[in-house]
């Protein structure tokens, strides 16, 4: 698989309302972009028009692709919520998405995705009896089924303790390598952890922010790692600040 380069442009719009103005954001390919920044300047709206869902918002310029193929069907979308369903079984949610096109599911796939992700045998386990990690994990297993160039996640470990949200970072960057990632979150050090390149969002526009020089996954006792978290909480501390 060859995952493009993205290249966002225009205003961000809601109605009337400007979201964000001016964006020019360039997301390279096989890497990972990270949106940081206050609540209420659109990023996820933004990761939905991205992925091509429903949203009430517009961007003014476009979303297009390096390699200038269409975006549709080559984007999916990991949320903040794990959003299984209950009354599935882990396998029967890990092949939703080809049992939604009416297509028949790859379960041996799907079964050695599971394992991939540390839930070897838990095929036939509904979602209620699992952790909130390994809801979590179910839910990247179902992301990598969709086998997509690009994969836009929405604050995806957000609801998790530090230790299960580490190791989940950890795991998602290795599945997802060679992915063209766009992150969105509101943790500078998660930022500091992944990021390739990283933005802080706000209202006034995107601005690019400085990160350490080594590759990600950065270790998280790294001082370098943990100077990067600093400066975008101090970022993110002067955009919140009221006018």
């Amino acid at each position: 698989m060859t995952a493009p380069a993205l290249h966002i442009a225009g205003d961000l719009r809601l109605g009337a309302q400007t979201l964000c103005p001016g964006l020019d954001l360039t997301c390279p390919a096989g890497a990972w972009t990270v949106l940081l920044g206050p609540s209420g300047v659109g990023k996820s709206t933004l990761a939905r028009l991205i992925a091509g869902l429903p949203c009430p918002a517009h961007l003014t310029g476009g979303i297009t692709a390096s390699d200038g193929a269409p975006l549709a069907g080559r984007v999916t979308l990991m949320a903040q919520t794990d959003q299984l369903l209950p009354w599935a079984s882990l396998l029967d949610n890990v092949t939703l998405g080809a049992r939604l096109r009416g297509q028949s599911p790859d379960r041996t796939r799907a079964l050695e995705l599971l394992t991939r992700v540390g839930l070897e045998g838990y095929a036939p386990r509904r979602p209620g009896t699992l952790s909130g990690g390994q809801r979590q994990r179910v839910a990247l297993a179902r992301t990598l089924m969709e086998d997509r160039g690009i994969v836009v996640m929405d604050e995806p470990f957000s609801a998790l303790d530090a230790a299960t949200r580490a190791a989940m970072q950890d795991l998602t960057t290795t599945l997802l390598h060679g992915r063209t990632v766009i992150l969105i979150t509101h943790d500078p050090l998660e930022a500091a952890r992944l990021a390739h390149h990283a933005h802080l969002m706000r209202a006034g526009g995107l601005h690019p922010v400085a990160l350490p020089q080594t590759a990600p996954p950065r270790a998280l006792s790294d001082p370098a790692t943990l100077a990067a978290q600093a400066d975008l909480y101090a970022l993110l501390m002067r955009s919140e600040a009221p006018a």
